[in-house]
């Protein structure tokens, strides 16, 4: 039988520096657990760049130890694991939920005085797993590895992956597969759902608690104000509408966004059936579950704001004891998120379209374009990455509508030649030349899973690092996929 050492001083520090902050909230909001045992570790990658930005360091760990480490075999010092209670709307169904194969070990304090949750995926069943086995298969993990990398990559904020190692066990699925366990690290795992589970609880001190405890994590400004629910409120929708505002803006479905997917910093999680869209359309839909389109890439900033809607039902005895006017509070700060998300997506539009000012006329500008993408079948990251380099030579531009719109175009770039930063410049900045493209993440996964080879998802997130920088090593990976290869579906993993 495989077995899991509990001593903790047979490893050098490797500058864990965990803290347990989330523990301090009652009890009611996690269990303490351990990890599962696993038959035989191995180390399948290791993010040693943002291990070191944590202050770890892990270069010099041999792979057995590593993987040890990584797959909870070994604890690091100063950890107590637990998995999180939380709830949420799954597909506008409610439900109770938590870490059904998650745990946290811990917030790690970087050197630089920032906290973030070092968290294990695939490690074992809990008290909220449904019946589940707790663990995870490679491909996902590996697929959520190269997603939250590329979104950091593309500047947008999102949980980030520090490593994926084997476990030598097998999960079964539709088929049986290889065993892994992904380490995450977040600014902090705490939901929409997790709100949600707190205001099932009809205890108005765990909500505060949980409330206090979100605000002085993600929101510290607002510690000593006197109107800090109201506050939080506030925060959390602008930042839920900045986040999708930028999945839009290139191309990013996320496919499911339920309520325990939605988080209090507005960063990017759980990567199940996420993809980046080819061709432009707004009905288009990757997951293979969510057969009514509920979050089709069009619907993705409506399903924002129901989203912090049922965020803010959470808090109305914190905001007003007067119900009706807690209401009457709450409503008024959701009706500002369509506004809120409008202004970010133009603000972001406007710079993929190299101008700097705003005029009026600039979201139909913007319109114009996108509905020519769509009648034309154009591909929504090509297109953009062309007009940065004004490589317009596909036939596909030829068309008298894409013309009559570039020419009314040209003419708004050029009222802004004076501007500091040339057009072309400020386009190259945010148009991206490489995302992780559909039938290139399956080419990925497929070498790493069936070869054992990781060549082709290392030189994948290579090309990603540099997806601004138009690397000509990686243009075969900036090309659209073959025809044929549009047609594309995503499975939760789970």
């Amino acid at each position: 039988m495989p077995t899991k050492s509990s001593s903790r001083a047979d490893l050098p520090s490797l500058g864990w520096n965990l803290e347990q902050t989330y523990k301090q909230l009652p009890r009611v909001f996690f269990q303490e657990i351990e990890p599962a045992t696993v038959s035989a570790p191995d180390i399948c990658v290791v993010n040693q760049r943002h291990a070191e930005r944590l202050g770890l360091s892990l270069r010099d760990l041999p792979d057995k130890e590593a993987a040890r480490l990584l797959t909870g075999q070994h604890l690091p010092t100063g950890a107590k694991p637990i998995a999180q209670a939380y709830a949420g709307h799954q597909f506008g169904g409610f439900t109770m939920l938590g870490d059904g194969r998650a745990i946290l070990l811990g917030e790690q304090r970087t050197p630089s005085g920032e906290l973030f949750d070092i968290q294990f995926k695939g490690s074992g069943r809990t008290l909220y797993s449904r019946g589940g086995d707790g663990r995870a298969a490679l491909g996902p993990m590996l697929r959520e590895y190269i997603i939250s990398e590329a979104l950091a990559s593309l500047g947008i904020p999102t949980t980030r992956s520090l490593a994926v190692a084997t476990t030598g066990d097998t999960v079964y699925r539709e088929t049986a597969r290889q065993g892994a366990v992904l380490t995450r690290v977040a600014s902090s795992h705490l939901r929409v759902g997790t709100f949600q589970y707190a205001a099932t609880l009809r205890e108005l001190d765990n909500l505060r608690s949980l409330a206090d405890y979100a605000i002085a994590r993600h929101y510290p400004e607002l510690v000593d104000d006197s109107q800090r629910y109201l506050q939080f409120l506030r925060a959390v929708v602008d930042c839920q509408a900045s986040l999708i505002a930028r999945w839009q803006l290139v191309g990013f479905v996320h496919g499911v966004m339920n309520t325990d997917n939605m988080t209090i910093s507005g960063e990017s999680i759980d990567f199940g059936p996420c993809a980046f869209m080819d061709t432009y359309d707004p009905a288009t839909v990757f997951s293979s579950i969510d057969h009514g389109g509920r979050y089709a890439y069009g619907n993705q900033p409506n399903i924002g704001q129901w989203n912090v809607a049922r965020f803010a039902e959470t808090l109305l005895p914190l905001l007003n004891k007067d119900q009706d006017a807690a209401v009457e509070i709450a409503t008024d700060v959701i009706h500002q998120y369509p506004a809120a998300f409008q202004s970010y997506w133009l603000d972001g539009m406007r710079k993929k379209l190299g101008l700097q000012s705003g005029e009026d006329s600039d979201a139909e500008l913007v319109q114009q374009l996108l509905d020519w993408m769509q009648a034309a079948s154009a591909d929504f990251t090509k297109t953009f990455d062309d007009l940065s380099t004004a490589d317009l030579s596909d036939d596909l531009y030829r068309d008298e509508r894409f013309q009559s719109w570039h020419a009314r175009w040209s003419v708004r770039v050029d009222r802004e030649r004076s501007a500091s930063l040339a057009s072309d410049d400020l386009m190259r900045s945010v148009n991206p030349s490489v995302i992780p493209r559909n039938h290139r993440v399956e080419e990925a996964l497929l070498a790493a899973t069936r070869d054992n080879d990781l060549r082709v998802m290392e030189r994948l997130l290579a090309a990603l690092e540099s997806t601004f920088e138009r690397d000509e090593r990686y243009s075969d990976l900036r090309l659209p996929p073959p025809p044929g290869q549009s047609a594309y579906r995503t499975f939760c993993g789970t």
